[in-house]
């Protein structure tokens, strides 16, 4: 149910973009309407969430270290996975965010003969994460020229990046086919791997789901299926100038595309997916690994709270702790026979 309950989903949001799309007035809301909302709702609950997390008090430092860290002089330090400078969580954080560092030096784990617990490099995870990543990326910028006239010249010139092995008419992208691939093995590892079956819930699945789903209706709508693109393309402007317009017979499939993406928009904010700023907000990788060298008092410390030492808390409770057995620094002071005597008779 993991799985089906997901997929049932994104299925049923195809069939309420289809029955939209053929009923009056139902193309103005799933074209202009759903689109200009979805945007406020994605703009709002990101800049809330980035705003939350912000203000979230963290009183400790716990930066991530996987390193040597600053130490003697002849020691060497590891700058990246253990800074101790801005600059060195300059570059962790760069190589973080553009190159996944973190995900590059996953490793797996196997119970060998013996029984032997075996690490070994696992780089496949790592290599169609940023595939999909920056397949998206792409994608999502070539979608710029639907919304800006005169097209801008890097976008141009990634389309014919894109397009270079072009095979036939429409031109063939290569992120297309790239970005469907690392779908679906990410989608396969995610069964086939016991242990991350076990652990994968179905908000894990839905996403997926839901971005296969506007890959393959956008792939149906470029190389398969009519559209009218100067429709589209009137409309995208129209969206982008706040005067959107539907002239023409642009085709449901279109609308189903859009629905999924405008699904996708007001998802992004309340899911997983606001890694993609929540990676900026981490305190295991934006802060400076300098515990030692500097004192760091917590901000949020109420003055009316007193420091209450253990040497205090066992002067307070020495007596019951020796009577329950429980180790003490300092023994209780000698008492005099007679009170001994008074006591045992208690």
């Amino acid at each position: 149910m993991r799985i089906i309950n997901p997929l049932i989903a994104v299925l049923v949001l195809v069939v309420v973009a289809l029955v939209a799309a053929q009923v009056p007035g139902g193309q103005a809301l799933v074209g202009i309407i759903l689109p200009y909302l979805a945007f406020a709702v994605f703009l709002g609950g990101v800049v809330y969430r980035v705003v939350y997390w912000a203000s979230s008090p963290v009183p400790f430092r716990i930066p991530t270290t996987c390193g040597q860290a600053n130490s003697l002089p002849w020691i060497k330090q590891n700058k990246l996975d253990c800074p101790s400078t801005k600059a060195g969580v300059i570059g962790r954080m760069l190589l973080e965010v553009f190159l996944f560092r973190s995900l590059f030096r996953n490793t797996k784990a196997e119970m060998h003969e013996g029984p032997k617990l075996v690490y070994g490099s696992s780089k496949f995870l790592w290599l169609f994460a940023i595939l999909f990543h920056y397949c998206f990326l792409v994608i999502v910028l070539r979608h710029m020229r639907l919304f800006m006239d005169p097209i801008p010249a890097f976008v141009a010139a990634l389309e014919f990046g894109d397009g270079f092995m072009q095979i036939g008419t429409p031109v063939f992208y290569q992120t297309d086919a790239i970005f469907l691939g690392a779908l679906a093995f990410l989608f396969l590892r995610r069964i086939t791997l016991t242990n991350i079956r076990y652990i994968s819930l179905p908000a894990d699945y839905f996403p997926l789901f839901l971005i296969m789903g506007i890959g393959i209706t956008g792939i149906l709508m470029r190389y398969f299926l009519r559209v009218d693109v100067v429709a589209i393309k009137q409309l995208a402007l129209g969206l982008a100038t706040l005067s959107p317009t539907i002239t023409g017979q642009i085709g449901a499939i279109f609308f189903v595309h859009v629905f999924l993406v405008c699904a996708l928009l007001i998802y992004f904010p309340f899911s997983k997916l606001m890694h993609m700023a929540g990676v900026f907000m981490s305190p295991t990788r934006n802060m400076i690994n300098n515990n030692r060298m500097v004192r760091h008092i917590n901000p949020w410390n109420d003055p009316k709270i007193k420091p209450h030492s253990y040497a205090s808390y066992e002067d307070e409770f020495r007596e019951f702790m020796v009577g329950a057995d429980i180790p003490v620094e300092k023994e209780l002071p000698a008492q005099p026979a007679g009170e001994e005597a008074a006591k045992a008779a208690e």
